[in-house]
């Protein structure tokens, strides 16, 4: 597990090149400035920025083929996975779903600031998004699973990659879907937080969820 600043820097710097690195300091010092304004974050947090928010948004690049896109990043708030991954990944298209106005300001702006030329805000309910076949859904503290998975399943299809960041009751909201729905996922250790886990699956999801 990825403890210090240090080695959350290193990780992400694997995984990407040196003008994605100097965006992500930028978007951390951005991130600094405007938790005073607004609490995007917890601020013990900030503490550990670099393990709590940005490698842990950019290890779930390891449970998907590389140039994998368009990308849905459901309730992105502070941008967490939703920034990260669009500046990691520049040639895939990012729509990050958000409902809070000053949240979809923050977004928007260092989408701005940063450059990210493939990274769209869409400030409004999931359910009122034109449906469009993604192949990436991620999602971090969104929503409970069921719900989750219901809200967003028009956007799947076959070909959907899903990485869902959950806590330590991730496995048992796991083991609470229906069969159907339970046995297109598969549970990873997450790399930043031996409590935590990630939902990986690929697939559409269909029919009812619970059992």
């Amino acid at each position: 597990v990825i403890e210090t600043e240090p080695q959350a820097r290193a990780f992400v710097a694997e995984r990407c090149n040196s003008r994605a690195l100097d965006q992500l300091d930028r978007l951390v010092e951005e991130l600094k400035v405007e938790n005073g304004r607004q609490n995007l974050v917890s601020a013990r947090s900030l503490e550990q920025v670099w393990v709590r928010h940005i490698a842990d948004s950019a290890q779930l690049l390891d449970h998907v083929p590389r140039g994998t896109g368009l990308w849905l990043d459901l309730g992105s708030g502070a941008g967490f996975p939703g920034l990260v991954l669009a500046i990691m990944e520049p040639n895939c298209e990012m729509i990050l779903v958000e409902l809070r106005k000053r949240r979809i300001e923050w977004l928007e702006d260092m989408a701005g600031k940063l450059d990210l030329t493939n990274c769209s805000i869409a400030g409004m309910r999931l359910e009122q998004m034109k449906v469009q076949p993604v192949r990436v859904i991620t999602a971090r503290a969104f929503a409970p699973l069921e719900k989750l998975l219901s809200l967003s399943a028009r956007f799947s299809t076959a070909d959907t990659h899903w990485l869902l960041p959950k806590g330590r009751s991730g496995g048992v909201e796991l083991q609470n879907l229906a069969p159907n729905w339970r046995e297109m996922f598969h549970v990873e250790q997450s790399q930043t937080d031996a409590e935590a886990v990630i939902l990986v699956g690929q697939g559409a999801i269909k029919g009812k969820g619970t059992s």
